[in-house]
């Protein structure tokens, strides 16, 4: 995976969470991980197609998830993960990946992006990508977001319709 394809989501990160009332996030760390990941709490992947193929994983415990979507939602508290909150960290996840794609398409990469998909299971392992993907460690207010990124341009000539890295 190409490095570079981490900075559109991390100013993406960067720039949607304030908008949405959240302190503003700090990256702590940028690392390389293997393609099997624990998912933390609550994680929500979003896979690519086009020229760029994969999917990238938003990955947070399930207190993190309660934080954010209770500001999402103007302060209203969160005590479960119910449809509400479930709603509010898939649409957040809609808004972080959209705003990056749009960052990608500036560096001249086209994508779609799929419907988000939500997962609620503590350690349950995820495979993310065919190999090694890169994972972006974010702060917002003391809560921890990983991000999880395992894109890659789809190879010349083949049609990406559906296809998922």
């Amino acid at each position: 995976m190409n490095v570079k394809l981490a900075n559109p989501f991390i100013e993406a990160f960067m720039s949607v969470m304030p908008i949405l009332g959240c302190p503003t996030p700090k990256r702590t760390k940028v690392y390389l991980h293997d393609k099997e990941v624990a998912n933390d709490g609550v994680a929500v992947r979003v896979n690519f197609k086009k020229e760029l193929i994969g999917s990238v994983v938003y990955n947070m415990k399930e207190d993190t998830a309660k934080f954010i979507a209770s500001t999402m939602m103007m302060g209203m508290p969160v005590a479960e993960m119910d449809e509400l909150a479930r709603s509010a960290i898939s649409e957040l996840s809609n808004m972080l990946t959209a705003n990056a794609t749009t960052n990608l398409t500036k560096l001249g990469y086209e994508a779609d992006i799929t419907p988000p998909s939500l997962a609620i299971a503590a350690g349950e392992m995820m495979t993310i990508g065919t190999s090694q993907c890169l994972g972006v460690e974010m702060d917002v207010g003391g809560h921890g977001v990983n991000i999880l990124i395992a894109i890659r341009r789809a190879k010349p000539g083949k049609s990406t319709a559906g296809l998922i890295d």
